[in-house]
């Protein structure tokens, strides 16, 4: 017997499929947990969410599927456009089979309820129209919801233009947030009413862009971090794509998203099928909730990374293009008496490779510039203790280059010409077989004969005209598989080979590109006061551990601007740490507060890189509170952080939140980097101690750094104790502060 009604649940969410009458799901219910439901709930659930027939409407009203159908009478945006020479655009499946993944727990009458991660695959049929339809919709064990279309032609050949998913919203979520940016200021929050019409996202880039939507929310006006229900939706592709919100004059609203087709990319012949990617859609009561999902969903795949992740150095804005082996083991000798413990050799090692305008594609090792080839570093640098990472741009190619004189054919075009160049350089399309296999030799060559451990993969320019020569045909879509298919050889070929994906920074960041690699590079923008942001917006998708974050050097190549180290390293704190900095032009002072800074970092980061992100909503606007507690809730670390000059001062109480109410905590500000200065702090620093001094004592103003190397007649803090719920509710002082400072607070039980 096929069910009509299946109920999807887990982790406090629940999803109500309706598939009565033999039509595609619709989605009666996405949100908060509906607890235990019988057949006879959920089908009077199905039926509440019924509309009304309005004047002037169809005498039916419109059924908004997963995939919505225009023969239904809606309106909005279709789920499927295409047609046979302009026939069969307007199809009507019906549904034929439904097959339930592992995890049925049993058919009550017409309803089918799944427990956690379960999922089921719907396939439908339109016989006239010669396509068949397969739905598949999963919900994980952390209550993230994720579904694809499967369009398979059974006639002469389809022109498929879009097809996407699309999931229903309540009449309460009447507000969007999404996100913009541009290279080196990527993720920039943009809030706006959600009102008639569709507001739509595309990213025609070929990659995922810094200007990426991201995260397409939805929700009831004003919701923050904290609270205020919220639905999500993201496109898990790296090539073009589409996210929308939209809403009809009727007050139907949806989100959805899908891959974003060029004229002609799809054609389908008999028998040939297309498949979208997975559109994720992610319920929170808040921001954070939501976060909560996406992180425990990730952290959950079997490929997930587990070990620790490693301290990381990478070389770029130490040495840039010139490459000599005495410096670069001069910087590991560095490196390694700090505690990292990963070293990257960015651009330029291989051949022609003395600027950004040669050698792109030529991946041998530069015989002129490593005449012994990478050895005698990789083995300085393994002798170290440190693993060795090598940078690559796989994808693309310079005019400039041996590869490009030989194979100029295997450069992505249209229209009998070259697209403009970006970067002095071209797309190589890895959708020609030939070309394929050519780099996936040449990099596995590469780490075959060297003890490679990480590879930082690179993507630095947008495909335009991203044709296939000679014809010209659009590419994007066999371009973007291609880069998957090849980072999943290597990684077959090369068991614990990690890959960060790196795009111009952070312009390949989503969730198709992370199924196949181990942290993305946020920015190329490493300056404290800009990563604040883009830490705290990226990390609504993706967990701390997967976003790369180092400390650079005092002055910014990308902003021009100046930060004390405190502010490097505590904006650097929570993600996957690393360092981006000459180490050998750093003084001794700098050298030991580094070190304690990743010392700090490695005794900490399994809470770091495990545990839930809280993020206070805006106390001021130049004051962000956030933090990680640890599953178990007994500890977490909160980071204070001062961003500009408030037009007050003393700002006031800030509260923390992710605690247990019942449990009592001790709360110490950490001396990490001397935040203080020559600023004040509030008595509950000390309230702790016997003999808590007081401003009559002279000593109210913290200035001890770490260590005690300096005001060491400056007692340390030993802060104060109270509970989960005093610290969610009342909360504490926060201290006078400079701007652009870090302050670290440490939170146990006890």
């Amino acid at each position: 017997m096929r069910p009509e009604l299946i109920h999807l649940t887990a982790a406090g969410v629940s999803v109500l499929l309706d598939l009565r009458g033999g039509q595609l799901p619709t989605i009666p219910h996405w949100g908060a947990a509906l607890g235990p439901v019988d057949a006879a709930e959920a089908a009077a659930i199905a039926v509440s969410d019924v509309r009304p027939v309005a004047p002037n409407a169809p005498d039916e009203p419109a059924r908004v599927a997963i995939l919505p159908e225009q023969r239904t009478g809606w309106l909005g945006r279709p789920g499927l456009s295409g047609s046979r020479d302009g026939a069969d655009w307007s199809p009507y499946f019906r549904v034929a089979e439904v097959t339930v993944g592992d995890g049925e727990s049993g058919l009550d009458g017409e309803l089918l309820t799944l427990p956690a991660g379960g999922g089921v695959s719907i396939v439908a049929r339109d016989a006239t129209a010669a396509l068949q339809l397969t739905l598949d919709v999963e919900l994980s064990a952390a209550g993230v919801l994720r579904s694809a279309a499967t369009l398979r032609n059974d006639g002469d050949t389809y022109r498929l233009d879009d097809l996407g998913i699309a999931y229903p919203i309540p009449a309460r979520a009447r507000e969007v947030l999404d996100f913009a940016g541009r290279w080196a200021k990527e993720r920039t929050p943009q809030r706006r009413p959600l009102t008639v019409g569709a507001h739509v996202r595309e990213g025609r880039r070929g990659r995922t862009g810094s200007d990426a939507a991201t995260l397409l929310i939805a929700g009831e006006p004003g919701f923050g971090f904290a609270q205020g229900e919220v639905w999500g939706v993201h496109t898990a592709f790296s090539g073009n794509h589409r996210h929308y919100a939209e809403r009809l004059s009727g007050g139907e609203q949806v989100i959805g998203g899908g891959e974003l087709l060029l004229p002609g990319e799809i054609r389908l012949g008999r028998g040939e099928s297309y498949r979208t990617p997975w559109v994720y859609g992610v319920y929170g009561d808040g921001l954070d909730d939501q976060a909560h999902r996406l992180h425990r969903h990730l952290r959950a795949r079997a490929q997930h990374p587990r070990r620790p992740r490693p301290v990381t150095l990478n070389v770029w804005e130490a040495v840039y293009f010139d490459h000599d082996l005495a410096k670069l083991t001069a910087l590991a000798d560095r490196a390694a008496s700090v505690g990292i413990e990963r070293f990257v050799l960015d651009d330029g090692w291989f051949r022609h490779r003395r600027n950004d305008h040669a050698g792109l594609g030529d991946w041998y090792v530069d015989e002129d510039v490593w005449p012994d080839g990478l050895t005698p570093l990789i083995d300085h640098v393994r002798g170290l203790g440190m693993e060795f990472g090598l940078w690559f741009e796989p994808e693309m190619v310079n005019p400039d280059s041996d590869l490009a004189r030989a194979h100029p054919e295997w450069i992505m075009q249209t229209g009998g010409r070259l697209p403009v160049e970006s970067r002095h350089q071209q797309v190589l399309n890895l959708g020609i077989p030939e070309a394929y296999a050519y780099v996936r030799d040449r990099m596995a060559d590469i780490l075959a004969t060297n003890d490679i451990a990480y590879i930082k993969w690179d993507h630095n320019r947008d495909l335009v005209d991203a044709g296939t020569a000679p014809g010209g045909a659009p590419g994007v879509h066999e371009q973007t598989l291609a880069a998957y298919r090849l980072m999943a050889e290597l990684k077959e070929r090369f068991p614990g080979l990690e890959i960060e994906s790196c795009s111009s920074g952070g312009s390949r960041v989503d969730l198709g590109v992370i199924e196949h690699t181990d942290r993305v590079w946020v920015s190329d923008c490493i300056d404290p006061l800009e990563r604040q942001g883009m830490m705290r917006w990226t990390q609504q998708l993706l967990p701390p551990e997967l976003l790369g974050a180092h400390v650079a050097s005092a002055y910014s190549h990308t902003t021009h601007r100046h930060h004390d180290l405190g502010f490097r390293a505590g904006s650097a704190l929570f993600g996957h740490f690393g360092v981006e900095w000459d180490l050998t032009s750093a003084s001794d002072a700098d050298l030991a507060q580094l070190g304690e800074w990743i010392a700090f970092h490695r005794e900490h980061r399994d809470l770091l890189h495990h545990g839930d992100l809280v993020r206070m909503d805006e106390l001021d606007p130049t004051f962000w509170v956030s933090g990680v507690v640890s599953p178990d809730q007994r500890r977490a670390l909160f980071s204070l952080a001062f961003l500009g000059r408030s037009d007050a001062a003393p700002l006031g109480r800030f509260t923390l939140r992710g605690l247990d109410d019942e449990t009592r905590y001790r709360v110490v500000p950490l001396t990490l980097g001397d935040p203080a200065g020559s600023q004040g702090v509030p008595p509950w620093f000390f309230a702790g101690r016997d003999d808590t001094p007081t401003a009559a004592d002279g000593v109210t103003p913290l200035s001890r750094p770490l260590g005690g190397r300096a005001g060491r007649d400056t007692p340390a803090p030993t802060g104060i104790e109270l509970s989960g719920r005093a610290l969610r509710r009342t909360g504490l002082q926060a201290p006078l502060s400079f701007p652009d400072r870090v302050w670290l607070l440490s939170v146990e039980a006890v």
